[in-house]
């Protein structure tokens, strides 16, 4: 666009990917190119890793410590990627799991912190804006009567913490995870009338097991042999790729899924499938 100088404002589209681990480095790769991509991460030392290996690679790359679970970090998140340029795409992928983290800091970091990166990049959406949060299939398998579900979609982000569904989670790591993630759904939901209304769409991507740091470590916790397990009976085979991933997102955040929102996109070899069609025969 030409300034009032009949100068070409030459800032290019802005990416924001939080979570700098396997997923989100393959987004980033995968939605990048020409983009500036904001790429944030709690872990000062990770983020520098990534942008300066990106950076080699020929994005146009800025990192932002960011720690998701407060409301204040994520805001200047969004303040940074707003001045950067339009902000075309938010990918939040930044979680904890049980294998890596105790109930408490799942809450925090998968629950409220997605609360707040609706929230806060819900302000500076404008007209074509995609956000894609990135859940669990584990969302899925929550058991959550209809009042807690509503409960966990509408109530103000700063009431969360206080609501019985979530104080009855108790050092519950599990739990913790499905109910977090299922809240994840739920939100994005509730969300989407307040993002349609700016021209913008919100939805979730719910993985299966994907091939990454984390699922590593779930896989060589306690349920890790049920889990691989579940992956032959369900007839995939194998895990997922964060490239697979990638290719999800990439799809709810472009012009073909410009009638896609407030909904969930499960990428998980059929795993859920599966796991319904047993409970029903």
């Amino acid at each position: 666009m030409d300034d009032q100088r009949g100068e070409r404002d030459e800032r290019r589209d802005v990416v924001v990917v939080t979570g700098a681990g396997g997923m989100g480095v393959a987004i980033a790769r995968r939605l990048g190119s020409g983009r500036t991509v904001i790429l944030a991460d709690a872990s000062e030392q990770r983020l520098g890793e990534t942008v300066g290996a990106l950076t080699a690679e020929g994005y146009a790359v800025r990192g932002a410590v960011t720690d998701v679970s407060d409301r204040g970090s994520v805001g200047r998140l969004a303040a940074t990627a707003s001045g950067a340029g339009r902000v075309a795409a938010v990918v939040h992928t930044a979680g904890l799991s049980p294998a890596t983290a105790p109930a408490r800091a799942i809450v925090d970091v998968n629950l409220m912190g997605t609360a707040h990166v609706i929230d806060v990049f819900g302000t500076v959406a404008s007209r074509g804006t995609a956000l894609v949060c990135v859940s669990s299939m584990a969302g899925h398998y929550a058991s959550l009567g209809r009042e807690e579900e509503l409960a966990l979609a509408t109530t103000p982000t700063d009431g969360l913490l206080a609501l019985d569904v979530v104080v009855g989670i108790g050092d519950d790591a599990v739990s913790a995870y499905c109910v977090s993630k299922r809240s994840n759904h739920l939100r994005v939901q509730a969300a989407a009338l307040a993002w349609n209304l700016r021209g913008a769409r919100l939805n979730t991507v719910s993985p299966g097991v994907i091939s990454t740091a984390m699922a590593k470590a779930e896989a060589e916790s306690a349920s890790g042999e049920r889990m691989m397990r579940m992956l032959e009976e369900c007839g995939a085979g194998r895990t997922g790729t964060p490239a697979e991933i990638a290719d999800a997102v990439a799809f709810l955040t472009g012009p073909g899924a410009r009638y896609i929102t407030g909904t969930d996109l499960l990428v998980d070899g059929g795993q859920t499938a599966w796991i319904r069609s047993r409970r029903t025969a």
